[in-house]
């Protein structure tokens, strides 16, 4: 993202510029006007909608004292609660570009490229770490971790709790809040004046969160989405965090070593929790077809494409991984090169070209002198410049 420049004039109303400046507050009205709608009852019915999930189901539990827990279908109208929740990740983003993130940069003096890089890994570190925490926190509620089996276990998992939402994972509001957050990254583009030979980078990864993370919200591969996000978001969050301890001090790149140690093992953990998940469990279940109603995808062509996206996003990730581990080597081994080679120095070489030029000018001073002196001057000379011409160093006459 490029610097923005700060002017004392105001754009023009409803102008790329000023819409670019005013954008959090526009997006906050839009906001507002949603949360408005909460306090009439007439628009409230419209305005639950984009707040809160839909597709509620009560199920009673067998304990000695029954109690209800809510749980959550998915359905067409978790568009509108994905749309609501990307606008709050707008706002978010500008705050914390505003409050934080600005207010370093104009103590640190970053250039462009730094600059941008670095409100890159300031907006995505604040992100992983959110997400990192809820994921963890659903992984040790539901004991994904202690029983791997649950990964396959009871699919499709179609009922989810509220919470679990956000991530993508196990839970509703927190699988609608990662596709909201993704597809933000979206507009951000334009609102952050992204640099044209950035814009498809970003893309990239931007379109590969939302593809996975929408085929397992879609495939209710819901439990396997979220232990996969939880261990990427971890190793991603090393990254960010590094840059941007390397940025305040570009001695300390320690955090880079370790993240390119846990990268290298994440794909492997990843390309073997699929198979093992894709692969092992749902081929070997006993709930086999295709049932559009129920949200039974558990079909070998289904399989297949799951795992082959899997294979191909880990592949190019590995190959983007190593081609910049080839680059970075080959600059420290040039950087290396480039100090160990000796280098003339400019100002010996002129001294002596100096030193040679005062010795000519001398000796010829010295021959005009001769030409205009008396008899015993001229002998007197004419033996010096003898004797200079044959031993050189005897006599400084350029002193």
């Amino acid at each position: 993202m490029a610097i923005r420049k700060k002017t004392t004039k105001n754009p023009p109303m409803l102008s790329h510029e000023f819409v670019i400046q005013n954008h959090a507050d526009i997006v906050s009205c839009l906001a507002m006007v949603f949360l408005l709608g909460l306090m009439f009852e007439v628009t409230s019915k419209f305005a639950v909608l984009f707040i809160t999930v839909q597709y509620n189901v009560t199920i009673s539990t067998n304990e000695p004292e029954e109690t209800t827990v809510n749980h959550f279908h998915h359905g067409i109208k978790d568009l509108a609660t994905t749309f609501f929740y990307m606008l709050v990740a707008i706002i978010m983003h500008a705050i914390i570009q505003e409050y934080v993130l600005d207010k370093i940069n104009r103590k640190k003096h970053f250039s462009k490229t730094k600059h941008s890089k670095f409100n890159e890994s300031g907006q995505l570190s604040t992100f992983y770490l959110f997400s990192f925490g809820w994921g963890a926190s659903l992984l040790l509620s539901e004991n994904l971790l202690s029983n791997p089996v649950s990964l396959w276990e009871g699919y499709p998992h179609t009922l989810m709790p509220y919470f679990s939402f956000f991530l993508c994972g196990l839970n509703r509001l927190e699988k609608c809040c990662h596709l909201a957050y993704w597809l933000h990254a979206l507009p951000e583009l334009y609102f952050q004046k992204t640099k044209k030979e950035d814009i498809p980078r970003q893309l990239v990864y931007i379109f590969l969160y939302l593809v996975h993370i929408a085929g397992a919200y879609i495939l209710n591969l819901n439990r396997l989405g979220l232990v996969l996000l939880v261990l990427h978001y971890f190793v991603e969050l090393l990254f960010h965090v590094s840059r941007l301890i390397y940025f305040s001090n570009e001695s300390r790149q320690t955090g880079f070593t370790i993240w390119a140690v846990l990268f290298v093992l994440g794909r492997l953990l990843t390309l073997s929790l699929s198979v093992l998940t894709v692969g092992f469990g749902l081929a070997t279940s006993e709930n086999q077809g295709f049932d559009l109603a129920a949200g039974n995808f558990n079909v070998i062509f289904v399989r297949i494409t799951v795992l082959a996206a899997i294979c191909l996003s880990q592949a190019f990730m590995m190959w983007k991984f190593i081609n910049f581990q080839l680059r970075r080597w080959r600059e420290h081994a040039q950087a290396q090169t480039l100090k160990k080679k000796p280098v003339p120095s400019k100002s010996k070489s002129k001294k002596d070209k100096g030193e040679q030029r005062a010795q000519r000018m001398g000796r010829n001073h010295m021959v005009v002198h001769v030409f205009f002196c008396k008899a015993p001057d001229i002998r007197r000379y004419a033996f010096l410049l003898s004797i200079s011409i044959m031993f050189p160093h005897a006599l400084d006459i350029s002193n």
